[in-house]
């Protein structure tokens, strides 16, 4: 967290000052204790006259690599002002946060910020990349400032450049290889690889280097002299691959007490261990019988190369020193063309509202080559932002095997692969089977969360589904149909705790629903029927326990109908008491 001192310099501020102290968990501080305090603090927030605050400022200020960020407020609380350190150093974020916490309006004269261009120097921060910039950061950042032709190259995928993609300035175009950049199309080079590389002649470049690449290694046992291994594996790593891009170095458990594990682990590198059963699973293009013999798997330095970037590419096959080996691997995910493929991602589409699966669900939606939903219950609607060209199918009509089969086709084509399901395809999802079809043919694959339909449920029913005093549990389940249910997890004994549940899949057996449940519950429980929830015929049908099985009967529902039991369901009586007991303290004082 931030440390923040404010400077309140005068009395009109007072009101401001103590909220932003609040809101900030900043200190409070006098004007004339700045000097003492300038290198204890990353930000100061000034609240009174700009002129003031320079005047103030002005003996401590270095350099912005150094400064502390400063944001000046008028007493007014209308505007804030960046000052000092408006990238680097975080004020003009600052100032748009006090912007947000006062109603005022953040006056940011930064010109990337005006323009709405990237902030090159602090892109590394912001997705902890590592910058290298052989010339000068200030000239590069001038060049694309001024809008003059830059050249974007993304040699890996993730979050940092997913959104450079996304905010792509007019004078910027993506490039996919050094070969299409020369000086006489551009005059600056933006790139984001973990490939050491060279700006083409007359051209500046500006470099960020993620950490998206494994090294695997074999030792000897007590291999020796650490150091000069060391020197000997970086020579060769560095003469393709920028070390900053390694994210950790991988072997097998056997060697955790070896020497140079110990010296890695001095140097602050972090070391992953993968038992010989693991490695031996991985298929490598140099297996040995020698290390096979030795340590039970045909490869270490490969094997724990590929399973530590997750089933990642071999950049560099296994080389030899004296009494070592080593490989590198780039993380599978990161793969060029990243959210592209190939990958599966397994999307929780949410209750059915398509504007309720999430942003990172939607993006992944829109950059699938295959979206496979579950038709039967993901309605259609939730896949129509999907890209021109891409394969849209349910999975309605399709046995498992006819999936997975459709699944691996994409896949090895490169393909980026979306399998949507209903709610969250952690509960009651059907994927375990598909999970583990992925891992025995090492497919590389992800879940993205979505919003469950009891969640829905609880906000269609304005319901808060934990009550204090009364119930602190919410129990999800199903009823015995087709599929046998543990005993220990049948109906009547989950029922005796009178928790608030929410029963999936189970309109079809409401009777015996029903039956069990009035074994614990008393038969005036409040109960709820949801159909289709959040969907354009969404149905809600209310009542109590003794009446559930005739509300099914009579509204004709089966599929896609939760049942919600518990006396938490609308239950908004003589709580009052119950929160301001419990619940004042979280309260600002006069806000009760």
């Amino acid at each position: 967290m931030q440390k923040i001192a404010i400077i309140q310099i005068s009395e009109a501020g007072a009101s401001i000052a103590s909220l932003l102290q609040q809101e900030l968990q900043a200190d409070l501080l006098a004007r004339a204790s700045v000097d003492a305090a300038w290198n204890h603090y990353q930000a100061f927030v000034f609240i009174g006259a700009m002129g003031i605050c320079v005047r103030t400022i002005a003996p401590f200020v270095k350099d912005k690599h150094h400064d502390p960020a400063v944001v000046c407020v008028d007493s007014m609380g209308q505007y804030a002002i960046p000052v000092l350190s408006g990238h680097v150093g975080g004020a003009n974020d600052l100032a748009r946060r006090l912007a947000e916490l006062l109603g005022a309006e953040a006056v940011v004269t930064t010109q990337s910020d005006g323009a709405g261009l990237w902030a090159l120097d602090t892109l590394d921060r912001q997705f902890g990349w590592t910058q290298q910039c052989d010339t000068s950061l200030n000239e590069c950042i001038f060049a694309f400032v001024n809008r003059q032709p830059t050249a974007l190259l993304l040699d890996v995928c993730d979050k940092g450049t997913d959104y450079l993609r996304r905010t792509m300035p007019s004078h910027v175009t993506l490039v996919s290889s050094l070969d299409q950049v020369d000086a006489s199309s551009f005059r600056l080079l933006i790139a984001v690889t973990p490939y050491r590389i060279a700006a083409p002649v007359g051209m500046l470049m500006l470099q960020f280097v993620p950490r998206v690449v494994t090294i695997g290694f074999g030792l000897a046992h007590q291999a020796q002299p650490v150091e000069d291994i060391y020197r000997r594996i970086v020579e060769s790593v560095s003469s393709r691959m920028m070390m900053a891009s390694i994210r950790h170095w991988c072997t097998i458990d056997v060697k955790a007490e070896e020497p140079f594990v110990a010296y890695l682990r001095q140097r602050g590198d972090q070391v992953r261990f993968f038992t010989a059963d693991e490695l031996a699973k991985i298929e490598v293009p140099h297996p040995s019988d020698t290390v096979a013999r030795h340590v039970g798997t045909p490869s270490v330095s490969e094997a724990a190369a590929i399973l530590g970037a997750g089933n990642g590419r071999l950049v560099i096959p296994k080389e030899k020193g004296a009494n070592w080996t080593f490989a590198l691997a780039l993380d599978q995910q990161s793969e060029p063309g990243g959210l592209q493929g190939p990958h599966i991602e397994i999307v929780g589409a949410g209750p059915g509202d398509p504007d309720l699966v999430s942003v990172r669900g939607r993006r992944m939606l829109e950059q699938a080559d295959l979206i496979l939903y579950a038709g039967s219950l993901v309605p259609r609607e939730l896949t129509t932002c999907h890209k021109p060209g891409a394969v849209v199918r349910s999975s309605a009509s399709m046995a498992l095997e006819e999936q997975c089969r459709l699944m691996k086709e994409h896949y090895d084509q490169g393909h980026f692969i979306v399998r949507l399901h209903t709610g969250d395809p952690c509960i009651f999802g059907a994927i375990q089977e598909q999970m583990a079809f992925f891992d025995q043919n090492h497919m590389s694959y992800h879940i993205t969360p979505g919003i469950s339909s009891f969640l829905a449920a609880a906000a269609e029913l304005r319901s808060q589904f934990t009550i204090p005093e009364r119930t602190q549990t919410i129990i999800l389940t199903r009823g015995e149909g087709r599929t046998p249910m543990p005993e220990k997890e049948q109906l009547h004994l989950l029922a005796r705790s009178q928790s608030t549940m929410c029963i999936f899949l189970s309109a079809a057996i409401v009777d015996d629903v029903q039956r069990q449940l009035l074994q614990e519950y008393p038969e005036e429980t409040p109960v709820a029927a949801c159909y289709h929830l959040t969907w354009p015929d969404q149905k809600i049908y209310r009542g109590v326990l003794k009446d559930l099985a005739r509300i099914v009967h009579d509204n004709h529902l089966t599929l896609t109908t939760m049942l919600v039991v518990g006396e938490a369901i609308d239950n908004r009586h003589g709580l009052s008491e119950l929160y301001n007991r419990h619940f004042t303290h979280l309260f600002r004082k006069g806000e009760e």
